[in-house]
């Protein structure tokens, strides 16, 4: 069984897009195989430099990152979460996100939040975990 993580971010109360060059962006320095992708494609294989990978695919309104491995890639995918300004769906249904998000969720939503000044890997690891070993 492998985990993921699916990223939302809203804005007045409604799921909102996720600017695609934004993450191209990000994950430029970490692409584990220049060149293999489709220059347009929403589908990125990231590895961080200590060898440790995740898949991360685009769609209009979300982020899924899938198979993250434990290691420095976690760094990686808690920069995009920061920087593409979204949450986190955790597997026991309860959305993680920075407080700037909670006037933005859908109405009832904040009841099954939990609120962080900022996403760190430390905050998701306490909330989300515990977790086999250290994510990173």
């Amino acid at each position: 069984m492998s985990y993921g993580l699916t990223l939302y971010r809203f804005v007045d109360g409604e799921l909102s897009g996720v600017d695609i060059e934004t993450v191209r962006t990000l994950l430029a320095a970490y692409d584990a195989a220049p060149g293999r992708a489709a220059e347009d494609s929403p589908e990125f294989w990231v590895r961080a430099p200590d060898g440790s990978e995740a898949e991360v695919s685009v769609s209009d309104s979300i982020i899924t990152v899938e198979r993250p491995q434990a290691g420095e890639v976690w760094k990686v995918i808690i920069g995009l979460i920061n920087q593409t300004g979204t949450g986190v769906l955790l597997t026991d249904g309860r959305f993680l996100c920075p407080e700037v998000m909670r006037g933005h969720l859908p109405e009832g939503m904040a009841n099954d939040s939990v609120f962080v000044p900022e996403i760190t890997l430390e905050a998701l690891e306490r909330i989300a975990g515990p977790f086999t070993h250290p994510l990173a």
